[in-house]
């Protein structure tokens, strides 16, 4: 089950230090883009763009801020600027990737993105790539690092073969309690799943005639060429090995007060909730879409459609998540389950209004992360 497009393009902040494998894993991600429309902000820090040539005619739309580094900026205007040219409605981009500087503070990127006044973009995610076989290294000269993975929605311990089994376990142990709840996932040559960073385009891209070669496909059939093994079926067949996605669907209502408890304490390694939630006499006239990234959290609501049925569908996006106890917690969420420390009460004495005023005060902490319309972005970066 995939959420229906909205109008807002996720943006996602790809990041790690000077040689991590963070163009490497962009390319990748325009290899296998499916038909997605990708933009691409490409920030080197220096006067040659580098990382810009590599990625130049992979992608539909690409903006370069070479000299410099865009955290620098004194404010968001000039992302904003950039970033409403990749919004245009001509453009029909579905994702938006701004590859960092390797010298960049991520979070300051993030903190600009959550203050743009840009209405058509959403929060995707900061998605910090690690060196396994120079991490040790890299930590010692940058102890900045540390409060870079802190910050991170999702890890990807990257160039993962460089390394033994037990060096590559004790690396991932160590990037997962610098990183606290994020999603830790390993890579090879900074290959993987797309679907772990955006959904597949709904629509097919129509800028491809159909029985064309295209350059996506080139670049598999090389990869093929370069390893026999590939059979032709490519070397990513197996990616989505390393997370997992849980799906869930009630047709009861959520009870929105243990649902935001549940949200809070989500587990570490749940990187993305995606879906609708229905919170029954919490809001009869709206479903609500629901957009999680790591720590990042937005309800969307809208009208139910006539004849529409009215259900919760939720997929969750991992690494090392307890399934069955995600389905359990979601379970407890639903509004005919008693409360976890209710006492069975006396039906001659319980009181319909204070469950309706219990239900509307839930709502409110539902409530606290809708943005009507134009985002307030600075209140949405403090929640975040």
């Amino acid at each position: 089950m995939t959420p229906p497009r909205t109008p807002q393009i996720p943006v996602v902040v790809l990041a790690g230090f000077l040689g991590s494998g963070k163009t490497t894993l962009l390319n990748h991600l325009l290899r296998n883009r499916a038909g997605t429309r990708i933009g691409v902000i490409v920030n080197d820090f220096g006067a040659i763009e580098i990382d810009a040539m590599t990625v130049s005619g992979q992608v539909g739309s690409t903006v370069s801020l070479g000299n410099g580094c865009l955290c620098c900026a004194v404010d968001a205007s000039e992302l904003d600027t950039f970033l409403e040219t990749l919004t245009r409605p001509s453009a029909r981009l579905d994702v938006i990737v701004i590859e960092a500087s390797g010298l960049a503070e991520p979070q300051e990127l993030v903190r600009m993105l959550l203050a743009s006044d840009n209405p058509h973009i959403r929060y995707g995610g900061l998605v910090e790539v690690v060196d396994a076989a120079e991490f040790d290294s890299t930590r010692e000269r940058h102890p900045e690092l540390d409060r870079h993975l802190a910050v991170a929605d999702l890890v990807v311990l990257n160039k993962t073969d460089r390394v033994g089994e037990a060096e590559r376990e004790r690396l991932r142990a160590t990037v997962a309690e610098l990183s606290g709840p994020a999603a830790v996932i390993s890579a090879v040559h900074g290959r993987i799943d797309p679907e772990l960073l955006f959904d597949p385009a709904l629509r097919p891209d129509h800028e491809e005639m159909a029985g064309q070669l295209s350059f996506e496909d080139l670049l598999r059939q090389e990869e093929c060429d370069e390893h026999e093994e590939c059979d032709g079926h490519g070397h990513d067949d197996h990616l989505h090995a390393s997370y997992e996605s849980v799906d869930f669907t009630a047709d009861v209502p959520l009870d929105p007060r243990r649902f935001m408890a549940f949200l809070d304490s989500r587990p570490e390694g749940l990187y993305r909730i995606k879906g609708f939630a229905d919170f029954g006499a919490g809001d009869r006239d709206n479903t609500y879409a629901l957009h999680a990234v790591g720590r990042f959290l937005r309800f969307v609501p809208r009208p139910w459609a006539r004849g529409e049925q009215r259900l919760t569908q939720l997929v969750m996006i991992g690494a090392g998540i307890d399934a069955e106890a995600l389905l359990a917690g979601l379970a407890a969420c639903r509004a005919d389950e008693p409360a976890p420390d209710a006492t069975a009460p006396d039906a001659s004495t319980t009181d319909v209004s204070a469950d309706a005023d219990a239900v509307e005060r839930g709502m409110w902490g539902v409530l606290r992360y809708v943005q009507e319309q134009a985002p307030e972005p600075r209140e949405a970066a403090a929640e975040a």
